[in-house]
């Protein structure tokens, strides 16, 4: 977008009449808030799904299961990061959304909440480009588990060949080995585990920092005539090169 097509659609007036139009603006802005807060609510008063499985994880210490993820807390959110056990870094895409949660664990502990980060690829190669990214996350490997695949964010070849794939609840075209994802769960204190939320696509927009800060700027995300939105995308260290955003 341009300087002149966004100057032709926009006009510039009194600040009398500035206020007037941002006071109107924001009776909406409220009441969106006040909808995203219900929305939230009946997220939260979803049933629940028992966790009957015994998950294992590579950490840096060895295996762990889904209860020690908890780490003493009784909430956990586990980000599925797209880099599959063949891939030599991890999608852009998922990229950035890490660089906005890269932080966020220190607080959320301190709300009961356990934040994780697990991808399939070998926990050598994950931790090879955490160093890279320079991201100081929780990050696990699931390789060899079946949990990828349980929670819909990691496709098998059989479903490669057919070309398609169950994910966000719906039949899909294949699109990669791996899809991104944020699932959560509840622990009680019998040591019980349930599931109660997963979100996919556009479900993680709302975690992505920079998306909602170009969201009040007068460009906007400025998307529009691109192959698909995140085409213009890039690894933080990988601006100015030609690289896709994602596999």
């Amino acid at each position: 977008m341009n300087q002149r097509s966004i100057m032709e659609n926009h006009k510039v007036v009194s600040k009398e009449e500035w206020v007037t139009a941002r006071k109107e603006h924001l009776k909406k802005e409220k009441e969106f808030t006040r909808q995203r807060d219900e929305l939230r609510k009946e997220s939260r008063a979803l049933p629940w799904l028992k966790i009957e499985k015994n998950y294992k994880f590579e950490y840096v210490n060895g295996k762990v299961t889904l209860s020690d993820l908890f780490d003493g807390k009784s909430q956990l959110i586990i980000y599925h990061f797209m880099l599959g056990p063949e891939w030599e870094e991890g999608c852009s895409g998922c990229s950035f959304l890490a660089d906005s949660y890269n932080g966020a664990e220190i607080h959320l502990k301190h709300r009961d909440v356990s934040f994780v980060t697990v991808s399939r690829a070998p926990l050598k190669k994950i931790n090879e480009y955490k160093k890279r990214m320079g991201w100081n996350i929780t990050w696990l490997s699931s390789f060899g588990s079946e949990f990828n695949f349980d929670f819909n964010v990691s496709f098998t070849e059989e479903e490669k060949k057919e070309g398609k794939v169950y994910y966000n609840y719906d039949m899909n075209d294949y699109f990669s080995d791996e899809g991104p994802g944020i699932s959560v769960f509840y622990k009680n204190n019998n040591g019980e585990i349930f599931h109660t939320y997963s979100t996919y696509q556009r479900g993680l927009d709302q975690f992505i920092v920079p998306y909602h800060l170009l969201d009040i700027v007068p460009k906007g995300r400025d998307e529009e005539g691109l192959n698909f939105g995140m085409e213009w995308l890039r690894h933080h260290d990988k601006y100015g090169e030609d690289s896709a955003c994602c596999k």
